[in-house]
């Protein structure tokens, strides 16, 4: 498929979502004013094609209200239109940074260097349930790369970074690896089954991140200013999340299991964020507080 024609489904996705439902003369009008068009119109018999490959490609449906005359998408919540929701939004600003060509230099976007080289293999040793070989250099070792054998169960992205949960073959254990931290990535031609107790939607369901432990899952409930409640109702930390709001602050009521990176994301919000509870949790903030004093005491 040629990259126009694939940013022309995406155009017509994109067009339709953003309008809850459009007319064809409508969409055609926009369509000419788009830079997918190359000034062509859409034709009837085109708009047709391109629905019905769109239906194919996502299993995105696009249908018709009678009575109206108007195009939707039909929606849908599953785990695969989730994929797909997240490949479209990636697509669509592309596409939209592309129409905006002439302000590039006042539009700044945040890297991802871990999806440049590696995520394209491992997604196709998924697709292939095939083992991967890579040498990892994980920020707590020194010196040479070591060699792991996973087999790639899921792929998760996490604060910018890609990361791939598989059973590291040799230990026989379920670990996750950070692509940007790979090295020298082969797809082997071994094949394996995930196991069918493996439930990866579940995985990582009750951590914050992608930090994995067997711990029990704790009830946190912290105290926010209300500035900072604004942005946590926008962009929750887990989803979990409950809110109390008071006159002069809420509270938030979190269901998951205590990680350091949990921790280090509730730290990063200084004063704003007070932990109540558990009580472990409180003297894992008091420890991590103290040492940084101590490190400034000491300077």
């Amino acid at each position: 498929m040629s990259k126009n024609l694939f940013n022309r489904y995406i155009w017509i996705v994109d067009t339709i979502r953003r309008h809850g439902s459009i007319t064809r003369e409508e969409l055609c009008r926009l369509w000419q004013k788009s830079s997918v068009s190359d000034g062509e119109p859409l034709a009837r018999r085109t708009f047709y094609n391109y629905r019905n490959a769109i239906e194919e490609l996502f299993k995105i449906n696009i249908e018709c209200n009678r009575s109206t005359f108007e195009y939707y998408i039909e929606g849908g919540d599953t785990r695969s239109e989730s994929v797909t929701d997240w490949m479209l939004n990636t697509a669509s600003l592309s596409n939209a940074l592309t129409d905006a060509r002439e302000v590039s230099s006042r539009v700044f976007l945040e890297d991802v260097p871990s999806a440049r080289q590696f995520l394209s293999p491992v997604i196709a040793a998924m697709k292939e349930y095939k083992t991967i070989q890579f040498g990892y250099s994980p920020f707590s070792r020194t010196g040479a790369p070591k060699p792991v054998v996973l087999e790639p169960y899921f792929l998760k992205i996490f604060k910018l970074r890609w990361y791939v949960t598989g059973r590291n073959v040799k230990e026989n254990v379920i670990k996750t690896y950070a692509l940007d931290r790979m090295s020298s990535l082969c797809v082997l031609q071994d094949t394996f089954k995930v196991p069918t107790d493996f439930d990866a939607e579940a995985y990582f369901r009750d951590s914050f991140g992608i930090v994995f432990t067997h711990g029990e899952v704790r009830k946190v409930t912290i105290r926010v200013d209300p500035r900072q409640a604004k942005y946590f109702r926008a962009l929750p930390l887990h989803h979990s999340q409950e809110e109390m709001i008071h006159d002069q602050y809420s509270i938030f009521n979190y269901h998951l299991r205590l990680t350091p990176d949990f921790v280090q994301e509730l730290l990063s919000y200084g004063p704003k964020v007070t932990v109540l509870a558990p009580t472990e949790l409180r003297l894992m903030m008091i420890n991590n507080i103290k040492q940084s004093l101590d490190n400034y005491n000491q300077s």
